[in-house]
């Protein structure tokens, strides 16, 4: 198998010479051949170094660090939610040379920015450079098993300036030995930088499209996130990124500056150095003569200053409504709907905001939203600010799960849960006639009705469907249904004029369990004996009931005055010759 790396520099080269790309690229991207091993030949999984625990994402840092670009107290800038112009280059750029070499991965660049977004906020306040480049270093915290996994040096500290132990390294917080084997050159500069924004990008989208994944695929795409990060909140977070990029559009905004926190490890914010007041030192001074006094003078007129605009309400608040806990039985739907409020910090409503529901921690095998197209349902807030999420369906077997509400805005996330409990459905354990029923028994010719059974789980009656009848006989110790060809007991009335059943499937009862059999013929010509009818539930509880067929009863002779010979007109007396006086 030709090795991918050599794959991607032909087919980028291939296509990069359209002019299509050649408009929207200002340099090939190329991927160069790694030193270690031919990327997207093997799977990356959850076990993978990359996605071992090496800090907390930066989920919650404030405004004006978790988005440099935002102005303090001011609105967002407009484009792709503030994405830098060089940032959303690098993935777009990234995402059109993953899918000119593997077109069946169907990368979308939005995950590569809602990764840039949770590891590095997409390298802002490092100074970021138009060339990918970052004035500063990215590097994690220091993974020696102290809070974080352990995870000896593997590049001698090239990357990482640690020749003891790992940490992670650039925008996109590559493991330096995952960098060993994924690295890419995505700015054609004829090198494999980690801390280049370019490189980064493309060597995160190659990890995860590796394994010939579909990312289309809502499972293949969990896994590949979860081998880039073992954490369900951050699948979470990057899902909710990346969708909100691909509602926001494609035009990025100003590189910003280099910030003040160019080591601290993500999701945490360096202490500033503790400042001390210089001592105060008295020396001893000649008298000085006092000022002589200044005439009034008319103060300077101060501009007014202008009044700054109040910044923008934003996503305050996410709170569950109509109780924490959802119940159902196995397979069947929720009764309760779940339901969120979001506020804004203003008080108001959040109309119109986007709330992800997603089943975690699920052990019930497969409670979803079945019409959802992937993992998660997004619902809207109406103009109460509320978002519901219907439809949710219990798995097929007992067990608990986390159905967790999200809320996402330039800001940051806003999340909440509800625990859920799926239980096992009740089943009929017994089939049974009425205490004090009468054997069944009938003459030849005659029919069985109305024989009622009740269906009941744990002594307590409960509806059933898809109960079976049907004629049986024993074999070998064994009961069988009867041939319908040669059959000669009783029978039901089949569906078509004339037809002789012996099997059907009975009617779903109500709550009751309440079965009664429809009616059970015999011929007159019927030979005496005991005959079977078995009924089956879908859970294999039987039930064989016995019907007694005795002779067929006797003529009585007919009382029709026209043949009673007693009435003959020929014996009459009063007309008989003989008796005549």
């Amino acid at each position: 198998m030709k090795p991918l790396h050599r794959h991607l520099v032909n087919t980028s080269r291939k296509v990069l010479c359209t002019a299509a790309l050649a408009a929207s690229l200002t340099t090939a991207a190329v991927v160069s051949t790694p030193s270690t091993a031919d990327a997207g030949e093997s799977e990356p999984t959850p076990d993978s170094p990359q996605a071992a625990a090496r800090g907390d994402a930066r989920l919650d840092l404030p405004g004006e660090v978790a988005d440099p670009q935002v102005p303090a107290g001011g609105a967002a800038p407009e484009g792709a939610n503030g994405i830098p112009a060089t940032a959303l280059d690098a993935y777009q750029r990234a995402g059109l040379s993953v899918a000119a070499a593997l077109p069946n991965c169907k990368l979308p660049w939005d995950l590569l920015a809602g990764i840039g977004r949770v590891e590095s906020v997409h390298a802002s306040g490092y100074g970021l450079r138009a060339d990918g480049s970052t004035e500063k270093p990215i590097r994690g915290p220091r993974l020696d098993g102290n809070g974080y996994a352990e995870i000896r040096d593997t590049d001698r500290g090239e990357w990482d300036a640690d020749s003891v132990y790992d940490r992670a390294i650039g925008p996109m917080q590559f493991i330096p030995s995952t960098w060993q084997t994924w690295g890419a050159d995505g700015n054609g500069d004829g090198k494999r930088d980690p801390n280049n924004l370019y490189d980064a990008a493309l060597g995160a989208g190659l990890y995860l499209c590796a394994g010939d994944r579909d990312l289309t695929n809502a499972a293949k795409l969990d896994d590949a996130i979860l081998s880039y990060n073992r954490s369900r909140e951050y699948v979470n977070t990057v899902l909710g990124y990346m969708r909100q990029y691909q509602a926001g559009g494609g035009a990025g905004v100003e590189n910003p500056p280099a910030g003040n926190y160019p080591t601290a490890p993500p999701g945490t914010l360096p202490t500033p150095p503790r400042r001390t007041a210089p001592p105060v030192v008295i020396t001893p001074q000649a008298p000085v003569k006092p000022a002589p006094p200044v005439k009034p003078t008319t103060p300077p007129v101060t501009p007014p200053e202008k009044p700054v605009p109040p910044a923008a309400p934003h996503l305050a608040e996410l709170t569950l409504l109509g109780g924490t806990g959802l119940k159902a039985e196995t397979g069947a739907a929720f009764a309760e709907v779940p339901k969120v409020k979001a506020v804004l910090s203003d008080g108001k409503p959040a109309v119109g905001q986007d709330v992800v529901f997603t089943v975690e921690s699920d052990t019930t095998g497969g409670t979803a939203f079945p019409k959802a197209p992937g993992a998660s349902l997004v619902a809207k807030t109406d103009a109460s600010g509320i978002a519901t999420a219907p439809g949710l369906k219990a798995g097929a077997k007992p067990g608990t799960f986390t159905l967790r509400a999200s809320a996402y805005d330039k800001t940051g996330r806003l999340s909440v849960g509800f625990t859920g409990t799926v239980t096992a459905k009740p089943v009929v354990d017994l089939l049974a006639r009425p205490e004090g029923s009468k054997p069944l028994s009938a003459a030849a010719g005659k029919s069985f009705k109305g024989v009622e059974l009740r269906a009941t789980a744990q002594g307590k009656p409960l509806a059933v469907s898809g109960v079976v009848a049907e004629l049986v006989e024993k074999k070998d110790g064994v009961w069988v249904p009867v041939d319908p060809a040669t059959a000669k007991g009783p029978y039901f009335e089949g569906a078509k004029e004339g037809e002789k059943a012996t099997r059907l499937e009975l009617p779903a009862t109500g709550a009751d369990g309440k079965i009664v059999l429809p009616e059970l013929f015999t011929a007159a010509d019927l030979a005496p004996g005991t005959y079977r009818l078995r009924l089956t539930t879908p859970d294999k509880v039987t039930l064989v009931l016995d019907f007694e067929v005795t002779a067929a009863e006797a003529s009585t002779p007919s009382k029709d005055p026209a043949k009673d010979p007693s009435k003959d007109p020929s014996k009459d007396p009063a007309k008989d010759p003989a008796k005549t006086p």
